[in-house]
C-alpha cells in the first residue's frame, strides 16, 4: 500500500476517534459517535476537495467512511476506560492535525503545484474538522483557545512544501514536518505556550481626531 495512503487513513482514523470521544462526554447512542466520528474525520478532507474542485476524497473511496463507522464503534465501547476523555481528545487531535497539516499539504501540491495552496490546504484539512467537532459538540472551539494550534498546522505543512520542494521524497518530508508539527502542538498543550493577544484599546474621541 501507498506508505502516504497509509498516513491519510491513520489521520481519518485518529480525528475520528476524536469525534466520538466529544459524543462520549455527550453520552450519545452509537449512531451519535458514528455521526460525529465521521464530521471530524472527513470535515477537513471534504473542504479541502471542494476548495480543490478535485472528486471528494470519500465519495471516491467509501472506505474513509467505514474507517470513521469501525472507529467510532470501537470508541463507544472503550471510552469509559479513559480517565480523562476530554485530554485524551487533545492529544489525539494533536496526532490528527500533525498527520492532517502534511496530508492535506501534499494533495494539494500534487495538483497545484503552488507551495502557498499546499501550505493553506494543509491548515485547513488540518483544522476544519476539529472545528465542526467543536461546534456541533457545542463545546469552546480549540482554534479560539490561547495555546497554539493553527500555527502547528502551519509549520508542518510548510514544512513538508519546503523539503519536498528542496528535492527530498514524499515520505522523507512527511516525517519531520509531522513531527514538528505534533512537537510544537504538544509543547503548547503541555507547557500553554502561547503568542501574546491583542489588547484592545479605547478609540479617539471625535474632537482628537484632526
Amino acid at each position: 500500500m501507498n506508505p502516504i495512503l497509509i498516513l491519510d487513513y491513520a489521520g481519518i482514523a485518529v480525528f475520528a476517534a476524536t469525534g466520538a470521544l466529544a459524543a462520549s462526554r455527550k453520552q450519545l447512542d452509537v449512531i451519535g459517535f458514528m455521526f460525529f466520528a465521521a464530521l471530524t474525520g472527513i470535515g477537513g478532507g471534504t473542504v479541502r476537495d471542494l476548495i480543490l474542485d478535485v472528486p471528494v476524497f470519500w465519495v471516491v473511496n467509501p472506505d474513509y467512511l467505514l474507517i470513521c463507522v469501525v472507529t467510532a464503534v470501537i470508541v463507544y465501547f472503550t471510552a469509559h476506560l479513559f480517565e480523562s476523555r476530554y485530554k485524551m481528545l487533545l492529544w489525539l487531535d494533536a496526532i490528527g492535525l500533525a498527520v492532517y497539516c502534511v496530508f492535506g499539504a501534499w494533495k494539494a501540491y500534487s495538483v497545484t503545484g503552488s507551495p502557498v495552496i499546499a501550505v493553506t490546504m494543509g491548515v485547513i484539512t488540518a483544522s476544519f474538522g476539529g472545528i465542526l467537532r467543536d461546534q456541533m459538540a457545542g463545546e469552546p472551539s480549540i482554534v479560539l483557545q490561547r495555546e497554539i494550534y493553527i500555527t502547528a498546522a502551519l509549520v508542518g505543512a510548510a514544512a513538508y512544501t519546503s523539503l519536498v520542494m528542496a528535492g527530498l521524497p514524499v515520505m522523507t518530508a512527511a516525517v519531520p514536518a509531522a513531527l514538528a508539527a505534533f512537537a510544537i502542538r504538544g509543547g503548547a498543550m503541555r507547557f500553554g505556550w502561547s503568542f501574546p493577544t491583542y489588547k484592545a484599546r479605547p478609540g479617539r474621541k471625535p474632537e482628537d481626531i484632526p
